[in-house]
């Protein structure tokens, strides 16, 4: 263990004072160098484990830093994972307020819904495929505690992966849907700033949705029936401003809306 239970709870405590209080910190990892990826998920943990205690649920899980384009953006070069909370879903279309968040970004994904459960390891992209009961156009919303997006792995991982606020556009049966020939767009403000395919995923959604099973595994964890798994940007992040009005358009799948204030 890199860090003493001491150590992760106090790093947790002050991830959770730069959220509440919108005011970033520096990068976790100077301060403590010798933080591994354990420790991080532990952090992660703690500070989930806050909300709970305080009346949130889980939803699902989203997956992070899938494709070329999010790796290269934060030079960062391996998947993560967060958990998607009950208080993070935003009304499709709705207003999001962005005194809310410390530099708020938006990706555009593919959300799985599970009929039934994934419990690694060993578990397959069609296993995937058929435990899935639908899929939908999603907007996540991102944001770090980090100062200026100063992330290494292990800053974004306790951060939750940076995650803090979904969208998600109508549900659709996979049914052969080939999920990396979808194309999807990143409209800001009625312009498209980015595109990218279902591809762009790990090859395909589904893997991305058998790499959380599979290393969830590692933590005794398993992805529920009725769970939400967000599988990752399939174009760059955006920084979002008041007055944005953000749109995810998908081929086959539909669009998805958020506005902000």
């Amino acid at each position: 263990m890199a860090l003493t239970n001491e150590q992760r709870r106090h790093v947790a405590d002050v991830l959770r004072e730069a959220e509440l209080n919108r005011i970033p910190v520096e990068p976790i990892s100077g301060t403590y160098p010798t933080m591994d990826i354990e420790d991080a998920y532990a952090i992660q943990t703690i500070n989930i484990e806050r909300r709970l205690l305080a009346g949130a649920t889980i939803v699902g899980r989203k997956v992070g830093l899938t494709g070329a384009k999010m790796q290269d953006m934060h030079g960062l070069n391996q998947y993560d994972y967060g958990v998607l909370l009950d208080d993070m879903v935003e009304q499709v279309g709705g207003s999001v307020d962005i005194s809310r968040f410390c530099t708020p970004r938006v990706e555009i994904e593919i959300a799985f819904l599970l009929a039934q459960p994934l419990v690694g390891p060993g578990v397959t992209a069609a296993d995937v495929r058929a435990a899935t009961q639908a899929v939908a156009p999603a907007i996540e919303l991102i944001d770090s505690r980090i100062v200026d997006w100063r992330i290494s792995l292990v800053d974004t991982i306790a951060d939750n992966a940076s995650s803090c606020g979904l969208a998600l556009g109508p549900w659709s049966p996979l049914g052969d849907l080939s999920l990396p020939d979808v194309r999807a767009e990143l409209i800001i403000d009625g312009e498209v700033v980015c595109d990218g395919t279902g591809a762009d995923v790990m090859g395909d959604p589904a893997e991305s949705v058998a790499w959380l099973a599979n290393t969830c595994a590692t933590y005794g964890l398993h992805l529920e029936a009725g769970q939400i798994v967000l599988t990752g940007s399939c174009t760059r992040a955006v920084d979002v401003r008041p007055g944005s009005q953000v749109e995810g358009l998908f081929t086959d799948l539909g669009s998805v809306t958020l506005n902000f204030e």
